[in-house]
């Protein structure tokens, strides 16, 4: 039984892989037309369907904003009450169907005609009522569902949500969609952190343990202990940063030595500490972290001392 369940689940994946893979054949000419037709259109782009071309309808429409193309969803079934008043003239509207022959896809097609936006599908069937209709068309025939039966939307709905993707993508080339504008729409959670959290924005909250090269190690230790972060700047009068003492330059210095009553800080210091600007995504704090098996960072800014960055902060926060 197991090895039965096994095989039907890899002939599933096998079945949808096959699928997907042969969307690549439709992608053409009149494929770039449609990307082209969205990006330059002046309003947005309304994503329509019925059943589970509706489901896959929302969440091509969340990708899409996400990605820097608004758009909105509007239910087949509500559209013809009420809903097709969130059209405008300017926007592009999409209709999602696999068989394209759907009774409410057929009364919403004339009716967006009359009002003369553009009219893009998203279908299955080529010979369908959608298809003949639309001004473009975007083609997801798939040989066979996934499902035993060949009825349940499997393959098909996969197709529609590969192609949402593709359309995305193909969208954020064109608008030159980046980091900075992926972080503006995502702000919130431990994504939007990584992509907009700055280290300035962590390590302003800690102290700044600092001693002068001729500290002793008294004041050295104070330091370290009173700031809690296991290390201190050393810096000249000027905040300019001459290296780093940390816990463990301590513990190794005792090993070695004996007479400790002549020890200043500029005698036990690490140089050339392995140092972040404050504007540097706190991501890249934590990639310094990892690469140098440390767990704090001196902040400088053109090796004048800012501060310290610990990796607890990163965990704090949601980046680790």
């Amino acid at each position: 039984m197991n090895t039965n369940i096994q095989a039907l689940a890899q002939q599933t994946i096998e079945t949808e892989a096959s699928a997907v893979l042969g969307l690549k054949a439709f992608i053409d000419k009149d494929f770039e037309k449609i990307i082209q037709s969205i990006h330059e259109a002046k309003g947005r782009l309304i994503v329509s369907g019925i059943g589970k071309s509706a489901i896959v309808a929302q969440k091509i429409v969340a990708t899409l904003n996400s990605t820097g193309t608004p758009a909105l969803f509007m239910h087949a079934a509500d559209a013809i009450h009420g809903d097709l008043g969130m059209i405008t003239p300017d926007d592009v509207v999409m209709l999602i169907s696999k068989s394209g022959e759907s009774p409410e896809i057929k009364v919403l097609i004339p009716l967006i005609n009359n009002f003369g936006n553009l009219l893009i599908g998203m279908v299955g069937n080529m010979d369908s009522f959608l298809a003949k209709q639309s001004n473009l068309v975007i083609n997801t025939t798939v040989e066979k569902e996934a499902c035993p039966n060949n009825l349940a939307p499997t393959s098909s709905t996969t197709a529609q949500m590969v192609m949402g993707d593709v359309l995305a993508v193909c969208l954020m080339q064109l608008n030159q969609f980046n980091n900075r504008d992926f972080a503006k729409f995502h702000p919130g959670g431990n994504l939007g952190k990584r992509l907009y959290l700055r280290v300035e924005d962590l390590s302003k909250a800690n102290e700044k343990p600092k001693v002068l090269p001729t500290a002793n190690l008294k004041e050295v230790i104070v330091e370290i202990t009173q700031n809690r972060m296991g290390v201190t700047a050393v810096v000249d009068e000027n905040m300019e940063l001459k290296g780093i003492i940390t816990d463990g330059d301590l513990r190794r210095m005792l090993e070695k030595t004996s007479d400790i009553s002549q020890i200043c800080a500029a005698d036990i210091l690490s140089g050339n500490p392995v140092t972040i600007d404050p504007q540097a995504m706190a991501v890249e704090a934590l990639e310094l972290l990892k690469k140098h098996d440390i767990s704090q960072l001196v902040v400088a800014e053109k090796n004048i001392y800012k501060g310290i960055i610990h990796l607890h902060d990163l965990i704090k926060e949601g980046i680790v």
